[in-house]
C-alpha cells in the first residue's frame, strides 16, 4: 500500500538526517534535518548531493518551515522535502504548495480527511514553489 503521506514515485530515503551544523561539519551524508529557526539557505551550494531534507515544524502554528521548503524548491531542490512535527492535515495542501512531498506528522492523520482536505480548492490565488497557475494567470492569460 502506498504512503498517503508520500507524495513522490521513488524509493523512501531512509538514512536517518543529521542535523544542519553535522552535515555541514561532513560531505558524506545525504539527509539533514532543519530547526525551524536555521537557515535553509546554507544549503543550496549542497543541494545536488541531498536524498531528504527534513524540516521540522515544533508547533502547527511556528510558519518558518514554509519559507524554508519554498527557498530550497526555488533554489532547484529536487529531493525529497519532509515536513516533520506539529503538521496539522488542514496544513499538507499549503505545505504541498510551498514543495513539501511528504510529511511525518506528530499525530495520526486520517486518510479520508486528507483526501478531501487535498481536494477543497480547484485553484489557488497566489504563486507558490509549485507549478499551479493562479486563478488571475488563468483568466487573463
Amino acid at each position: 500500500m502506498a504512503d498517503p503521506l508520500r507524495f513522490r514515485d521513488d524509493e523512501p530515503h531512509e538514512e536517518p538526517a543529521v542535523t544542519l551544523d553535522a552535515f555541514l561539519g561532513q560531505t558524506n551524508a545525504t539527509a539533514v534535518r532543519l530547526e525551524s529557526d536555521e537557515d535553509a539557505r546554507k544549503l543550496l551550494p549542497h543541494l545536488g548531493q541531498l536524498a531528504l531534507i527534513e524540516i521540522a515544524f515544533p508547533k502547527f502554528r511556528d510558519g518558518r518551515g514554509y519559507s524554508a521548503g519554498r527557498i530550497l524548491r526555488e533554489a532547484g531542490y529536487t529531493g525529497e522535502l519532509r515536513a516533520q512535527g506539529d503538521v496539522l492535515v488542514d496544513q499538507i495542501p499549503l505545505m504541498r504548495r510551498c514543495g513539501f512531498d511528504s510529511f511525518a506528522p506528530e499525530a495520526a492523520i486520517d486518510e479520508a480527511v486528507l483526501a478531501r482536505s487535498l481536494a477543497r480548492y480547484d485553484h489557488a490565488y497566489q504563486r507558490a514553489a509549485d507549478d499551479t497557475r493562479p486563478i488571475w494567470a488563468l483568466r487573463h492569460g
